[in-house]
């Protein structure tokens, strides 16, 4: 959807990386591999996000932000960081936001339309936590190999990969019942209850 708006999806891909981590600096040639795209296509958003000082360069004065710039053998490489002044990025980060939640619903729905889902769960980058076990719970019966083409497609909107778990609802109980640590991991941090319908005495409902 953004994509039509910001006219490019390699850019749209470079905001959500760098909106999702603030504070990491990027070298050129990673960001490439971050976002699957050519070095030029990169090179040249990232003049546009510098021209509308949405990011900052490595030479970007200290008083700005903490100085992205790594020196090796007298070559100068340089990083780039989001502008923590950047005059439109409360907006910018505001509708990235908005966008991502409809992507997420979208994504809920169209999970439901492939299989029966008896519990969803969004976890891991949907709430900010790239170190949780899994980014998407779900219970119920699904074709593996469908889900795996439709979360693929999805991937592409959320600007990386997306990692999926399934269970059968016996073995969701088991493991929940027998405190599996995979689960108290999911559980016990920030997630998101998209789908419940498991019978009432074992639901996750409080």
């Amino acid at each position: 959807m953004l994509e039509y708006l910001f006219g490019s999806k390699t850019r749209l891909k470079l905001l959500r990386l760098f909106f999702n981590q603030p504070k990491q600096k990027f070298f050129v040639r990673e960001l490439t591999r971050l976002v699957d795209a050519q070095i030029n296509s990169v090179r040249r958003e990232l003049g546009h996000l510098l021209e509308a000082q949405i990011i900052i360069p490595g030479e970007a004065d200290e008083s700005v932000a903490e100085k992205c710039v790594k020196v090796k053998a007298g070559n100068k490489r340089k990083y780039y960081c989001l502008n923590p002044q950047g005059i439109i990025n409360l907006e910018l980060q505001a509708l990235m936001l908005k966008a991502q939640f409809w992507g997420e619903r979208q994504l809920i729905e169209t999970v439901k339309k492939i299989g029966h889902i008896d519990f969803l769960v969004l976890a891991g980058r949907f709430v900010n936590l790239p170190d949780a076990p899994t980014d998407l719970l779900i219970v119920g019966n699904l074709a593996k190999k469908d889900l795996g083409k439709l979360v693929r497609v999805f991937e592409d909107d959320f600007g990386g990969e997306v990692r999926y778990t399934m269970m059968t609802p016996k073995e969701f109980l088991y493991r929940r019942d027998v405190a599996d640590k995979f689960l108290s991991a999911i559980f016990e941090n920030k997630h998101i209850v998209a789908v419940d319908n498991l019978p009432t005495p074992y639901s996750l409902k409080k």
